[in-house]
């Protein structure tokens, strides 16, 4: 079993999920603002989630305020925003942090997974994305400029 499959974190209802409930799926998961540059990239992620769910893929999007205090809400808030301006129904977390001595452990799997550009395993800003397949092996990390609809071929090859 992969080491993914061990982790969980808090969902923006406060809930504990185990990532034990993705099993067998391939997953995106995304590091998320609210008030950034590639907040808009939440619509093509939708979009996704929307076109692929019944295949298997699921999206998990976890908030971050590390990068230009760019998630400054609180989870209800940051719900709001999401389903109000972008229809988001894919599974969002808590605030986490992605970085630093306080990065949640699904974030230093990840960065140690698949590191990014030149090797680093810090994340550079809000929206990287990592592609995890049906055995829960990081397969790709796509940086914050890469948007969701360019993932959907790679998405296809693991569905």
């Amino acid at each position: 079993m992969s080491d993914f499959y061990q982790l969980s974190a808090v969902t923006l209802q406060g809930q504990p999920l185990s990532m034990t409930e993705f099993e067998g799926k391939v997953v995106l998961v995304v590091n998320t603002a609210s008030k950034c540059g590639f907040t808009y990239q939440y619509e093509g992620l939708q979009k996704l989630h929307e076109k692929y769910k019944e295949d298997g893929l699921v999206i998990l999007g976890f908030p971050c305020n590390q990068f230009g205090e760019q998630e400054k809400g609180n989870s209800e808030e940051i719900q709001e925003f999401c389903q109000l301006n972008y229809g988001v129904d894919f599974q969002m977390f808590e605030k986490i942090e992605v970085n630093g001595a306080n990065t949640h452990p699904i974030y230093e799997f990840l960065k140690k997974s698949k590191s990014g550009f030149l090797g680093t395993q810090k994340i550079k800003w809000n929206f990287t994305k990592f592609l995890i397949n049906r055995a829960g092996q990081v397969v790709n990390r796509y940086g914050s400029t890469t948007k969701p609809e360019k993932i959907e071929a790679d998405l296809k090859k693991l569905l």
